[in-house]
């Protein structure tokens, strides 16, 4: 605020040298203000700051300002940050209930401080044109350290400065008041049209010229709750309207206010649109609805316009649909379903086959296939050549390339380019072709179509998504692109390599020209560009999956490919599994060339060259795929080991083989404990496996299933033993300064004990360096090792004393007895006692007694107990139960083997 000495200037105004004057003062002082572009003159403007005023036959100026002075009214006065606020400026404060009574006076410029921005004083003050602020205005201005300014509309905070709006489709006068005056309040801007400067346009449906010109310009395009809900935080200071993430929860939808009928579609094609629909924002309508406002015909399959009840109806193609979904708009004109059918009724002497009904592409093919058969060709003497995948030469689990392909898809670019494919004879006279020639045509034309459909992927999405990652509106990010498409381009490169060379083959065709060279020429860059394709082709078909599923915008880019004659109504993770299809389809067609290939013509042993290089190839991708999935194994089984070893962890360590064994030794975890054995190449990794009851108690925190024990080194293992008196049981000995013998019976039905011990001792030997891998398998009884096989799980009862000891130990940590009442150290001390109590001061009655007592309560541990542990208690003879009851005390620690008799048992090995 300037603060001038004050000049009072009067001039007759019919002189015409005071005319003069009073222009210039008045350009001296429209020089210290700034107008707007509503204001009329300036003149004016100076009347209403009070600085010109004008009396009959005079004119008065006063180029200065007035004493500036907040006051605070009504409960705002009482509010602490808000009279801090006002004092920070250093202006007179005072305080009033209404503030009209300071109205009047005309010695102060007065800055009215409001919270209640729709009351009679407000509407009062607001008619005398009265500078008007909110609390959070002022407080924002005082933080910014700005001057108050004047301000010709009332400011209840700056929620939305710099915001410039545009209203459409609100048609109720009394909205759109109150819509205008919130806007105003919180500090933004209304124009009446679009223009450069508008950043949102308001309305309640899609649709219109000004929502075309919003979406065009990607501008935000919000429903009128976006103001309500500014509004209803107008209290808080750091509050803006434009943030991202309360915009984006009133963006007005693509089909909201719309009502859209589908006609001609698949049930479930249908429903998905349906779906679609209603999320964004649209409402499903019938044919015979005359509020309906559009009809989305699918062109493939309807020949004919539907009727509708109105004439305002627009009827479109299926694109319309999903260009608005990806795009928030698309021009009904640009796809009315009358002016689809005029185009092709006025198409002449042209193949329309791509954009014809399914209807029409039936008679074509008809057509198309007596007209083959008459021209006998291979494929009309009833064995035609398609690209059908052989899982048998790729598939390692049968899992990735049992799959099938679906000619009838390709069938129209197939044929396209079979009619093109022979050049005619001038003379009319059919040119006989032999069976090798046709075969290879066969081969030219099938990588033809593979070749186009990588041009498909690589120009109609690859590069389209790529284009868009670079702008402010990407479909996927570039992480998420290369997962889908970062080992596509070798497969495209090679492949275009070998059309060309098939192209020259096929223009200077000769019977003795070299097919096989083509393939062996291109083995090492097949190798090179098909082994990362196919191993990770689940993990991309995950990705594209979740993509499409996630990503709204992403789905419709998808569709609108689709339909798109180069896709042939694929979608595109159809076509991206034609590479994973494509090597077994080259070796058949191989082999149907070599067939007609005499063995005195130089190509047939080229050709069977390429056969075992293709083989070579194929082979190449399974063992890279055997590798790439033992080093995925060894993650997962990491991940779910309680204090697994980091170092197991290594690309130079590859999985072989799981068994589930039970422990019969004590030497690891204890007699008859669950244990799994983890073969490696160069190692085998001990653990146990948690049990569902007692370790969850015991470990709640961590999820992992298994409990890290042992990492034995191959190298440790100087011999396998079979226990040959066990059709389950088998050793392992260990080298060291003292051997040691480990013993374990199988568990897995399926796991056949031989054939596990002959693979266990052709690793060893394999990584050791050694060729004498039989002699690493020992044959002995369980008498010779003094191991005992006769029980191998662990009675119930010994489970019982077990958790009653570690109940014991657990119970005599978590009390302390030194606060403790009677009663309840007289209950935990009983408790604490061993469940046959005091053999010394108990008589042989109450001792029996007891030990009954310690048999029933068996049954409830009986049902946390796995169940291989009940089943061998129900087998127990009860002669064998008797002897465990006799000696209880025993029974609590596993059974143990003396150390001397292993000794004695290693010796004798």
């Amino acid at each position: 605020m300037l603060h001038l000495p004050v000049t009072r200037l009067s001039f007759g105004c019919h002189s015409k040298s005071n005319s003069k004057k009073l222009v210039t003062v008045q350009r001296q002082a429209a020089s210290y203000f700034t107008y707007g572009e509503q204001e009329p003159s300036r003149q004016t403007k100076l009347r209403q700051e009070g600085i010109c005023q004008v009396y009959e036959g005079f004119t008065e100026m006063f180029i200065t300002t007035l004493p500036t002075r907040i006051c605070l009214v009504g409960n705002v006065g009482q509010d602490a940050d808000t009279l801090l606020a006002a004092e920070s400026f250093g202006l007179p404060v005072i305080t009033s209930d209404s503030g009209l009574d300071t109205a009047d006076d005309k010695e102060w410029r007065t800055f009215y401080v409001m919270g209640d921005f729709e009351g009679d004083n407000f509407q009062a003050l607001h008619k005398q044109k009265e500078c008007i602020l909110g609390p959070p205005a002022l407080k924002y201005a005082a933080e910014m350290k700005q001057t108050l300014g004047h301000n010709s509309r009332p400011i209840y905070n700056y929620a939305m400065r710099g915001v410039v709006t545009c209203f459409t489709g609100i048609r109720k006068k009394d909205e759109l008041t109150k819509l205008v005056h919130l806007i105003h309040s919180m500090g933004g801007c209304i124009k009446k049209d679009m223009n450069p400067k508008t950043t949102h346009l308001i309305c309640s449906h899609s649709g219109g010229a000004k929502y075309q010109y919003a979406k065009t310009f990607r501008l935000s395009v919000v429903r009128p709750d976006w103001v309500y809900a500014a509004w209803t935080d107008r209290d808080n200071v750091q509050f803006e309207a434009t943030q991202d993430g309360f915009t984006k929860n009133h963006r007005l939808k693509a089909f909201e206010g719309q009502k859209v009928c589908f006609f001609g579609f698949p049930a479930e094609e249908h429903q998905h649109m349906v779906d679609v629909l209603l999320e964004n924002g649209g409402v499903c309508a019938d044919l015979d609805d005359p509020e309906c406002s559009h009809v989305v015909v699918d062109e493939h399959t309807t020949v004919a316009k539907p009727d509708t009840k109105s004439n305002n109806t627009h009827i479109l193609k299926s694109d319309w649909f999903w260009y608005t979904i990806q795009n928030g708009y698309a021009n009904e004109m640009d796809y009315l379903f009358g002016d689809y059918l005029d185009s092709i009724t006025n198409t002449p002497n042209t193949d329309r086959r791509d954009s014809l009904p399914v209807s029409f592409n039936k008679r074509k093919r008809k057509r198309l296939s007596q007209r083959i058969q008459l021209e006998g060709t291979p494929l009309g003497s009833g064995k035609r050549r398609s690209s059908v995948s052989d899982a048998g030469l790729l598939s390692v689990s049968n899992s990735l390339f049992d799959c099938t392909t679906s000619p009838d898809k390709l069938l129209d670019s197939d044929d396209k380019l079979l009619l093109h494919s022979e050049p005619e004879p001038i003379d009319g006279t059919p040119v006989k072709r032999s069976m090798r020639f046709n075969h290879f045509m066969d081969f030219f034309t099938t990588e033809s179509n593979y070749v186009g459909i990588l041009d498909t992927i690589l120009n109609l999405f690859k590069n389209k998504l790529e284009e868009l990652a670079e702008t402010n509106d990407p479909l996927l990010n570039k992480s998420e692109i290369k997962s889908v498409f970062g080992n596509f381009l070798p497969i495209h490169e090679v492949h275009q390599s070998m059309l060309e060379h098939l192209r020259k083959l096929h223009a200077n065709w000769r019977e003795d020209c070299l097919i096989g060279d083509i393939i062996i020429g291109h083995q090492e860059e097949l190798i090179k560009a098909y082994p990362p394709y196919v191993n990770f082709y689940e993990q991309m078909k995950e990705q594209l999956q979740y993509c499409d599923r996630e990503y709204p915008r992403f789905h419709a880019f998808l569709k609108i490919n689709q339909t798109k004659p180069e896709c042939g109504r694929q979608s595109l993770q159809d076509l991206m599994i034609r590479p994973v299809q494509r090597l077994p389809s080259i070796s058949l067609l191989l082999k149907d060339i070599l067939k007609h290939t005499g063995s005195s013509n130089a190509d047939h042993e080229r050709l069977e060259e390429a056969l075992k290089a293709i083989k070579q190839v194929t082979l190449h991708i399974n063992e890279d795929k055997r590798r790439t999935e033992s080093r995925m194994a060894i993650f997962d089984i990491f991940n779910d080991i309680d204090g697994c070893p980091a170092h197991l962890v290594s690309s130079n360590r590859s999985f072989i083989a799981k068994c589930e064994v039970n422990e019969l030794s004590d030497s690891l975890s204890g007699r008859g404990d669950s244990l799994l054995l983890y073969l490696f190449s160069d190692s085998i990794e001990l653990c146990k496996r948690r049990s569902r009851g007692f370790n969850t108690v015991k470990s709640p925190s961590t999820g992992k299933p298994h409990k890290h024990l042992k990492l034995i080194s191959l190298n440790t293992i100087r011999f396998v033993i079979d226990i040959s008196d066990s059709p389950r049981a088998f050793g392992l000995l260990l080298r060291g300064e003292k051997e040691k013998l480990y013993t374990f019976t199988i568990n897995d039905e399926e796991t056949d004990k031989i054939s596990y011990m002959k693979k266990l001792c052709n690793q060893i030997a394999a990584h050791m360096c050694r060729t004498d891998a039989d002699k690493l398998l020992l044959c002995h009884s369980s008498q010779e090792l003094d191991v005992d096989i006769s029980d191998v799980n662990v009675s119930t009862l010994s489970k019982a004393f077990k958790l009653a000891a570690k109940t014991r130990l657990k119970v005599g940590r978590a009390f302390s007895f030194n606060k403790t009442p009677n009663k309840l150290k007289r209950a935990v001390s009983t408790m604490m006692t061993s469940p046959f109590g005091s053999t010394n001061s108990l008589t042989p009655s109450s001792q029996l007694a007891q030990m009954r007592l310690a048999a029933n309560s068996c049954r409830n541990i009986n049902e946390v107990a796995d169940e291989d542990d009940c089943s061998s208690m129900r087998s127990s003879s009860p002669s064998t139960q008797s002897e465990t009851l006799v000696v209880p005390p025993m029974s609590v620690q596993p059974t143990r083997k003396s150390k001397a008799g292993v000794g004695v048992s290693v010796g004798r090995i």
